[in-house]
């Protein structure tokens, strides 16, 4: 195992950049300034990942924080995705989470190990949906949303992610994403919330529109939910 060297990684990410492809992520990463984004497409990160951290340590990768790159965070969300150890990732993801700065980097940290984890997880969110920071909140709530929508499903979640003050585009945004997610998995649990104004008028709004755009609801349902947009 060789000692890992940040020069060496940059020095590789530089080589796959694609400058057509950095000023595309630039537009959508309105929270990264332009002069961190290299411009790697995500195949060409996640094969770069696995061969480069073959034969290095990420355990240095990993204190290595902040990273100056948002290519650099992404390697850095895809390893952690992929750690076979729950308690090890836990801590890995609760020592990144701070240094998060946009929605593409918190969006794709979704570690396989927590689907089998979910109860000890349960606690972590709580505090997380709790915190003051914008992508820790966000990254909550997407973890309500890949894993306890589903069979893990408990009314109580929703009631979590409704009671969030965050008036943060970012958190809004997901908390309504959240929503559309829960009105095609849990419709009758989570159509309450609209039809009882439960949200604040911001994300009840974005829920109706992100859920009318859905190709997962029916016309029927969608004609329902337009009538319940707020006047």
């Amino acid at each position: 195992m060789q000692e890992f060297c940040i020069e060496e990684l940059r020095e590789k990410l530089f080589e796959l950049q694609d400058l057509n492809y950095k000023k595309f992520s630039a537009k959508l990463l309105p929270t990264v300034a332009e002069e961190k984004i290299i411009g790697v497409r995500i195949p060409e990160l996640s094969k770069l990942a696995k061969n480069f951290f073959q034969n290095h340590d990420a355990e240095i990768f990993f204190n290595d924080l902040p990273h100056k790159y948002f290519e650099e965070n992404s390697i850095h969300v895809l390893l952690l995705s992929e750690m076979k150890n729950f308690y090890e990732c836990l801590q890995g993801v609760k020592k990144f989470l701070p240094y998060l700065d946009n929605w593409g980097n918190c969006d794709s940290l979704i570690p396989k190990i927590f689907a089998k984890n979910t109860s000890e997880l349960e606690s972590e969110i709580k505090k997380w949906i709790a915190s003051n920071e914008t992508y820790t909140i966000r990254f909550g709530i997407l973890m309500l949303m890949k894993f306890y929508l589903g069979e893990n499903f408990d009314k109580k979640y929703l009631r979590w992610v409704s009671e969030i003050k965050s008036t943060e585009y970012y958190v809004e945004m997901m908390a309504a994403w959240f929503f559309a997610e829960g009105l095609i998995k849990q419709f009758d649990a989570a159509i309450i919330f609209l039809e009882k104004n439960l949200l604040s008028a911001s994300v009840h709004r974005k829920t109706i529109q992100k859920a009318v755009e859905s190709r997962r609801i029916s016309a029927e349902t969608k004609n329902y939910l337009k009538s319940l947009r707020r006047k």
